[in-house]
Order: C-alpha cells, then sequence, then structure tokens
C-alpha cells in the first residue's frame, strides 16, 4: 500500500482558541468567572464543589456542568445545592467546547458569578483543551502520591492553581505537601496552592476568598479594555 504524506500549513486549532476566546469574553461580558476543574478520577472535585456550594450559599451565585464518562451520579449530588447540568461524553476522555456550550444552553445560560466545569477524571487529555474558563485548577488529593505533578506536567504547566484536597487522610498516607509543591512549582512556578479537606471545612474559606479575587481581577481586566 502507498503511503501519501498531506503537509497542512496551517494551525488546525486556531479556529477552537478562537471560539474558547469569544466564549470567554461572553461570559466575562455578563460577570461570570468560568473555573475548570482538573483531577484524576476520585480527587475530590464534587466534594470540593459541594464545600464550595455550600460557603458561597446566599452570598454568590454559582451553577456547575459535570463530566463523566457515563451515569449522572456527580450532577445529583451537586443539584441539591446549585443549577447542575451532566454533560455524558460515552466514552471520550475529556470535555470539549461544543460539549460545555450544550450544557450552558441547558442550564438556561445563567448569569451566575461562577462556572464550575468539572472535568472528566484524567490528569492527561483534558490538559489539551480550552473550554472558554479563566481560570484552571488541578487538584492533587493525598491519596494519589506526590509525585503527580513530575508524571503529568502538561496538566500542571497549564493550571493557575492547585488544590491538595483529603487533608484529613494525611496521617495514614505517605504524601509529602512539601515535596508535591516544590514538584508542581518547579514545572509552573506561579501555581497557586491551597489545602483543603472538604469534609471538616478545612482551606475551604481560603479556597474560596482565592475565587472571588480572581472574578474580582477579571471584572477590572473587563472593564480596563471593554
Amino acid at each position: 500500500m502507498s503511503k501519501q504524506v498531506i503537509v497542512v500549513r496551517r494551525d488546525v486549532l486556531a479556529e477552537e482558541r478562537a471560539d474558547a476566546a469569544a466564549e470567554r469574553a461572553r461570559l466575562a461580558g455578563r460577570g461570570t468567572l468560568a473555573v475548570n476543574l482538573l483531577s484524576s478520577p476520585g480527587a475530590g472535585k464534587t466534594s470540593l464543589l459541594e464545600a464550595t456550594a455550600q460557603y458561597f450559599q446566599s452570598r454568590r451565585t454559582m451553577a456547575v456542568l459535570v463530566g463523566d464518562l457515563e451515569t449522572d451520579r456527580d450532577a445529583q449530588r451537586l443539584a441539591r445545592y446549585v443549577p447542575t447540568v451532566q454533560l455524558t461524553t460515552g466514552g471520550a476522555c475529556h470535555l470539549e467546547l461544543p460539549l460545555v456550550k450544550r450544557g450552558l444552553v441547558q442550564l438556561g445560560d445563567p448569569q451566575v458569578d461562577f462556572l464550575f466545569i468539572e472535568n472528566v477524571g484524567n490528569l492527561v487529555c483534558p490538559a489539551s483543551h480550552d473550554l472558554a474558563e479563566h481560570l484552571r485548577v488541578v487538584l492533587l488529593s493525598t491519596t494519589e502520591g506526590d509525585d503527580k505533578p513530575g508524571k503529568y506536567p502538561k496538566m500542571f504547566r497549564t493550571s493557575q492553581a492547585m488544590v491538595i484536597t483529603k487533608l484529613d487522610l494525611l496521617p495514614h498516607v505517605p504524601f509529602s505537601s512539601e515535596s508535591a509543591v516544590q514538584d508542581a512549582q518547579r514545572i509552573q512556578p506561579n501555581l497557586d496552592v491551597f489545602n483543603v479537606c472538604a469534609l471538616d471545612g478545612r482551606g475551604i474559606e481560603e479556597w474560596c476568598q482565592y475565587l472571588e479575587q480572581q472574578r474580582d481581577a477579571m471584572l477590572q481586566k473587563r472593564d480596563q479594555h471593554p
């Protein structure tokens, strides 16, 4: 069988990036900070969002798009607190912007302070897809080991913040927060770091105040460059 090489002299992802930039600007114009949460499966994204929703109750408005391969179990948990839509990928290991935009339509395109996108649990593929977020946050749980930043550098290099979760289990597992932070900040020196336990509330106030600061910065930037 003969082989033919086709040279494409253009950036094939340019259209995708332009679409994401336009959606990001639209959300900023409405005052909505979009936050993309990424992690390996079971790192505590849904628990963090439950704690965040309870902290912001009667103080801030938020909505959630939940990505999973199958089932709506996480969406059922979060729907008790905030408007939530489940995005089921049917086997795909990450979310892409067209599915996120369809989810926003299902949500009724609400004008909220925060739109959280709980990505599919995976430290590889989601790092390559812009979902129009203003803030990308990677979660690292104490149960999965402190060596993950070095093993999955793109995920940490493309994130603005890292949240270390499940602090309550720290005395029982071989996890060094100091080593994890050093490893992550070696890859991304400007990474903001938070330590939380969603079950007992440790670190949740600092996390939520950080989100508010990020939203204020987005609004200030929007108003300076309308």
